[in-house]
């Protein structure tokens, strides 16, 4: 009988001992793709400092929802403030790089400048991100984006736009003479911002539902008529 319960107890230790079959490891769900990586976590970082300034937004919050980490977003951004300004660069880059495409110099002068403020009214309506990134910035009276060194060359081909589309107009005797694109383009700029920075405060005071669809059409139509009627003659 000892000899039985001896032999039981080698074929026990013996099972127990045997190597068991390797479990799969998932692959890890980041690959080896920095520019994605960057892509994704300036995509993160823009909600973020929209949302929460500055100040607010935390590098910790980004790095968890990017499932990366701190150290990899100052590897590629150096701080939290580096972080910032690309942020911003991005946020005009994707602007201007879209009216690039808008071919003005295809259309005549007043609709080459009706696509402009229509394009210019939609963006800022549909990027409400950008409008607070940009009002933000304007609390720190540009402090940061003055640190950039490619913001003020990538909105050099917005002014010359204006400017090629508004001398056709001169010389073709549409528009008026007298106006410097700079000033076109904070009037665009100016009328399509207001629509979104103060929609809540504006909609509250006067009881408007500036997000309604019907309001906002109509508020577009106005701006675009009010543009063109500034500078046509």
């Amino acid at each position: 009988m000892n000899g039985t319960v001896h032999l039981a107890l080698k074929t026990k230790r013996a099972a127990a001992k045997k190597p068991s079959a390797k479990k799969t490891v998932p692959a890890p769900s980041r690959t080896n793709d920095p520019a994605r990586t960057m892509a994704e976590i300036l995509k993160v970082a823009t909600e973020e400092f929209a949302q929460k300034g500055l100040a607010g937004a935390r590098i910790d919050e980004i790095a968890e929802r990017t499932r990366t980490s701190k150290r990899m977003i100052y590897y590629y951004f150096q701080s939290k403030e580096g972080l910032y300004v690309k942020v911003l660069e991005e946020a005009y880059r994707r602007v201007r790089e879209t009216e690039a495409d808008l071919n003005l110099d295809d259309l005549p002068p007043e609709q080459a400048l009706r696509r402009l403020v229509e394009f210019t009214f939609d963006h800022h309506a549909g990027n409400e991100d950008y409008i607070r990134l940009v009002m933000n910035e304007n609390i720190n009276r540009a402090q940061f984006l003055s640190q950039s060194k490619s913001i003020q060359g990538m909105n050099v081909p917005a002014l010359k736009a204006i400017k090629d589309l508004y001398e056709r107009g001169v010389s073709e005797g549409i528009f008026r003479t007298g106006l410097l694109p700079i000033d076109i383009h904070a009037t665009i700029s100016a009328l399509s911002f207001f629509n979104v920075s103060n929609r809540f405060t504006f909609g509250t005071i006067f009881k408007i539902d500036m997000s309604s669809k019907a309001v906002a059409a109509k508020r577009r139509e106005h701006v675009i008529e009010t543009v063109v009627r500034f500078v046509r003659r």
